[in-house]
């Protein structure tokens, strides 16, 4: 019976440049050539959803990493400069970020040390739930971004953060820079100063060190170096749970800020043009009459004495029409009434929202004894309070110029259209034929204030008037307001202004009378930012190299899609503290797999630091029977988990049709008493490949957890040990097996043969009926001819 039951296969019909397993799941992320990022599911390899390219995510996918509660998908996207949070549910961003370079590599990791202070702070945790209302959903007609706070995303927040633990995801770019952002949401390190573009990397879950393998290009004519790094990021350890806390504030702050970015894009779309056909329709109405009569009174002539010119009444018959004014006060109203429930509900309890957790923010700063280490600065949080301050006043100012609007607006649409109607000699309602001396002076004060020409928003907006106050506000732009508010006359704003030692007071907020909502918005957000960055600065800083080793060259011929999943491949041995570095050095010893160890506490060594491992004569013996001296060289390598790394072998034989094998190597075969004292004395003056003679080496023996991969070039692996599960990818990148690795019923090997001989079946019958919907469904062969055929137009790697 072989080892390892094959679950599911497929040919793809592109090229596959990712793939990882999810933590928790049976479901496997792939990425491909097309830009797109695809789920599967493990049973018969069926797909759950794609997310296709798009201007917005970008279509050069680089890297990929699962958040380790299988929840969030993450990717990195090279052509955009982004990084994209994905739902796990369905094919929706949940939130992006930008990066200042492409990232190259990914990882998600979470911290997994215990102590007293996280853990009463893990129950404390929902205490900002019950002290503030939960975040009203945002309407989903209004915006395609909304759909992330839509409906029942009162609770998204906690979503997108995850569990109260802290989990970090950490990018490496291709100019060595190398970023942490807790929760995937908040940058709370930038490391500056590694050497080389990134081509893996794994931060402990101790949060002591950071491994870092890069690609170096000593000078622009030589092979690229590959180095091996060991970073000490011991602050990030002794401050777990000072960081922590900060990490979970940041990233409340991070998402409220975008909540209140989609409250005010849901505002500017209920915003409408047709509100600016007054504006328009008077300045023609300027540029086109011949009489030497002011607009405004032209309109006042027609409120005393009832009687309008023949231009005003062409102007209101047949531009504006009863009908058309009709359309434009029910916009007005449908439009101003949206925009004040979305500033109520949405914007201010997210305004305040952000106050608190800033608030808080603040005292913790103000405790240096935790946190001044990790550079949280009392004072830029207050600036950032401040200015959050001045965003409120901004959005009470808009209420109150809608609450105006509103009113001066019904009283002008409800005479103007009696007055229309009476033009055209309608009847008038009674309900609306009756207007006092009050509505009179209201109508009368409303054409003083609105209808006054202003020749030099001609040459600023292209208009002779700005009838409508409101959308002045909701434009991105960084000119004063066209109509700011009116002052005059208002005692406590003089009362300030007269004031020197009020104006200059931390306990008001600043006011910006000239400015949009926009623009003050965009100030918040820079100040906050900039407030927040600065931990990141010196958390990074901290950051330092503790050990470095050039490995080997690489070769500058290579494909650069397979130098997506070539190794080395690090990984972190939670349970022993221990970073583990997997490499090849195919120049100089095509049989060995190299294995690199270093404790995550860099003031510790690790037995055994430095080993190579030969599958030499054994495996080959115990395949076909002979005693030759042929070797299996290792393509591609995995931790399975802590005590097993997943293998693809290779025969290193000219003869045609060369074997691959996935096989499954116990590090207990490898670190064992007899090997105990091997220990590789480094010349560090020298790089590593110069010295592979001296590296202890030792046979390993598979004990049958090996299966021979039939009419396959199988080149790449990807496993879960969690799950128990692998995925082999063939070498023209389209080809996938799956596998389910522990096998403990006796008769599987009977169920693989029926599970084989259904393929078959399913083969022939989409031989006679193809599908058109879904190219991707209609590959799905069995180990068998269909197969072959395949196999002879692939590409494979030469070992």
């Amino acid at each position: 019976m072989p080892a390892f039951r094959q679950v599911g296969e497929k040919q793809l019909p592109q090229e596959v440049v990712f793939m990882a397993w999810s933590p928790k799941r049976d479901l496997i992320a792939l990425a491909n050539k097309a830009g797109e990022v695809l789920l599967h599911r493990l049973a018969n390899f069926q797909r759950v959803w794609s997310l296709p390219p798009s201007e917005s995510t970008g279509k050069e996918v680089t890297s990929l990493a699962w958040r380790p509660d299988g929840k969030i998908l993450a990717f990195g996207v090279a052509d955009t400069k982004r990084v994209i949070l994905c739902d796990v549910e369905k094919p929706e961003s949940l939130h992006s970020f930008s990066v200042e370079a492409p990232v190259t590599y990914m990882h998600w990791m979470e911290v997994t040390e215990e102590n007293s202070v996280l853990t009463s702070f893990y129950n404390a945790e929902d205490e900002s739930n019950l002290l503030l209302p939960k975040l009203p959903a945002l309407p989903k007609n209004y915006s395609t971004t909304a759909k992330i706070f839509s409906e029942e995303k009162s609770d998204e927040i906690m979503k997108l953060m995850g569990d109260v633990r802290l989990n970090a995801l950490v990018l490496g770019g291709s100019s060595g820079l190398i970023e942490i952002y807790a929760y995937g949401m908040y940058k709370i390190a930038t490391v500056t100063g590694v050497i080389g573009s990134c081509v893996a990397l794994c931060l402990s879950s101790d949060l002591k060190s950071l491994s870092v393998v890069t690609k170096v290009e000593v000078t622009p004519e030589s092979e690229p170096e590959i180095t091996y790094f060991q970073l000490d990021t011991s602050l990030l350890s002794t401050y777990l749970p000072e960081v922590t806390r900060m990490a979970r504030k940041f990233t409340h702050i991070s998402t409220l800020l975008q909540y209140i970015k989609l409250s005010l894009t849901c505002m500017c779309e209920a915003w409408e043009e047709i509100l600016m056909q007054m504006d328009s329709r008077l300045t023609k109405f300027v540029q086109e009459k011949n009489t030497t009569t002011s607009v405004q009174d032209e309109f006042m002539q027609l409120l005393l004495w009832g009687k309008a010119s023949l231009e005003l009444q062409a102007l209101l018959m047949n531009q504006l029409t009863v009908k058309g004014l009709k359309k434009l006060g029910q916009s007005m109203e449908s439009s101003y009434s949206s925009i004040q429930k979305l500033v109520i509900s949405h914007l201010q309890s997210g305004s305040e929202a952000l106050l608190y957790h800033l608030s808080e923010l603040k005292g913790m700063a103000l405790w240096k004894e935790k946190y001044e280490s990790l550079g949280l600065d009392a004072l830029g949080i207050e600036e950032a309070i401040t200015a959050v301050g001045s965003f409120i006043l901004k959005a009470n100012e808009l209420l109150q110029v809608i609450d105006s609007s509103m009113k001066n607006f019904k009283a002008f649409f409800r005479w103007l259209y009696v007055a229309m109607l009476r033009m055209s000699e309608d009847h008038v309602p009674p309900e609306l034929n009756k207007m006092t001396q009050k509505d009179i002076t209201f109508v009368a004060d409303f054409l003083t204030e609105h209808f006054n020409e202003a020749p030099e928003l001609y040459n600023r907006k292209g208009k002779y008037f700005n009838v409508e106050r409101v959308g002045q506000y909701l434009k991105d732009e960084d000119d004063d307001l066209v109509s700011p508010p009116n002052t005059e006359g208002n005692q406590w704003f003089n009362f300030l202004q007269n004031s020197n030692h009020l104006k200059e007071s931390p306990l008001l907020f600043p006011y910006y009378p000239q400015k949009s909502l926009h623009f003050v918005k965009r100030r918040m957000e820079g100040i906050i930012d900039q407030c927040l960055q600065k931990p990141a600065d010196v958390i990074g800083k901290s950051v330092h190299e503790a050990f470095c080793m050039p490995l080997y060259q690489a070769s500058k011929c290579e494909d650069s899609a397979s130098q997506l999943f070539k190794l080395p491949f690090l990984w972190n041995d939670k349970s022993s503290n221990l970073h583990y570095v997997l490499f090849t050095m195919l120049g100089n010893s095509v049989s060995k797999i190299y294995i690199l160890r270093r404790q995550t506490d860099i003031s510790r060594s690790a037995h055994n630091g430095l080993l190579a491992v030969d599958f030499g004569n054994f495996l080959n013996n115990s395949i076909s029977g002979t005693s030759g001296t042929s070797f299996y060289s290792c393509l591609d390598a995995h931790f399975y988990d802590d005590e097993t790394i997943t293998v693809i072998l290779a025969e290193n034989s000219e003869q045609e049709g060369k074997e691959r094998i996935l096989a499954q190597l116990p590090l207990s075969s490898i670190y064992t008493e007899e090997n105990r004292e091997l220990e590789f004395s480094w010349n560090s003056s020298v790089r590593l490949d110069m010295q592979c003679d001296d590296i202890p080496t030792c046979t390993v023996t598979l004990e049958g957890q090996w299966r021979i991969l039939e009419n396959m070039k199988a080149q790449y692996v990807a496993v879960n040990g969690i799950r128990k599960v692998s995925c082999v990818l063939s070498s023209n990148l389209r080809h996938i097996r799956v596998f389910e690795m522990d096998v403990e019923d006796d008769g599987e090997a009977e169920e693989e043969e029926e599970e084989d001989m259904a393929q078959h079946i399913s083969l022939d019958q989409e031989e006679f009926h193809p599908s058109t919907d879904n190219p991707d469904n209609s590959v799905c062969v069995g180990p068998t001819e269909s197969v072959d055929r395949t196999e002879e137009h692939e590409s494979g790697l030469s070992v």
